[in-house]
């Protein structure tokens, strides 16, 4: 009897930290988006769907839905492409792979919050590198932080520089998997490198991008935070506010608590039903043989 107990004694302080840092706190704000603090925060009062109707309403929140949509289609789309591409070329039996690969894995380790203030370093108009570059090549001074659409631009490829390594290790995993014989057959066929590419080599790493793909949505959406916190706090005019720095900004900034669980919960809902509706139509189309 002791023996069957005892695994479940073990899994309790697993349950007691799930239950209250995870489904507590979701419990509480899912309950809190139903309600509005009073000014001193003593009591809460129950508005129903108000602060929903209110967020629907509210032009500068849909704004937000607009940029969010398109950062997350953009950095997911550019990462993946070239994450491909690089870890064909680190696939290569070259002199120097290993130390190349060295280099592009390196942004990984570093935390999205650095990465930020690097490309804030890189970026800065006065003694950025990237506007010396372009100063001293094309005679153009951007302002990549603080107008539009620049500083839209600048988070993405932030994000990208930072998400891009750990693509890389998935890709380059998965080719290595792939049979030079398969390869080779098809060059004595005729096969250009478009067709190789196209026939051979995506559809066996379909498995990866598909897990990939996700998994750089939810970066986007939620640890890409710190990127935008360091960069350009959502400016300027809300041109890089995405919904996770909405929520952050109306719950912390603007003691607007309802309204901010309001905000969690629907985008709970959006990225249940994009990863509901990404495994029913895409897993289709993945060839785990």
């Amino acid at each position: 009897m002791s023996r069957k107990i005892a695994p479940y004694l073990l899994l309790i302080p697993t349950f007691l930290v799930i239950g209250l840092f995870i489904y507590w706190p979701a419990v509480y704000s899912f309950n809190l988006s139903f309600h509005r603090r009073t000014p001193f925060g003593n009591r809460m009062i129950f508005v129903g769907w108000k602060n929903f109707i209110r967020l629907f309403e509210w032009s500068e929140y849909t704004n937000t839905v607009v940029v969010t949509v398109s950062y997350v289609a953009l950095s997911v789309s550019i990462t993946v492409i070239l994450s491909l591409l690089l870890a064909m070329l680190l696939n290569q039996k070259i002199p120097g792979v290993r130390l190349y690969r060295t280099f592009i894995f390196a942004p990984y380790a570093i935390s999205p919050a650095i990465a930020g203030v690097l490309w804030s370093f890189l970026l800065n108009p006065v003694v950025g590198h990237v506007n010396y570059f372009l100063t001293k090549t094309f005679g153009l001074q951007v302002e990549w932080l603080t107008t539009k659409p620049y500083a839209f631009y600048s988070i993405v490829f932030a994000t990208v520089w930072k998400m891009m390594p750990f693509d890389v290790i998935f890709y380059l995993a998965g080719l290595q998997s792939i049979p030079d014989e398969l390869l080779e057959s098809s060059i004595i066929d005729g096969a250009s490198l478009w067709k190789r590419i196209r026939h051979i080599i995506v559809p066996l790493l379909s498995p990866i991008t598909f897990y990939l793909v996700i998994m750089n949505i939810i970066t986007t959406m939620f640890a890409a935070f710190a990127i935008i916190d360091v960069m350009t706090k959502g400016g300027p005019a809300n041109s890089t506010t995405t919904m996770i720095y909405r929520l952050y900004l109306d719950a912390f900034a603007f003691q607007k608590t309802g309204i901010a669980a309001a905000e969690s919960v629907v985008l709970f809902l959006i990225m249940s039903v994009v990863t509901i509706f990404y495994f029913l139509l895409v897993e289709k189309r993945v060839h785990y043989q």
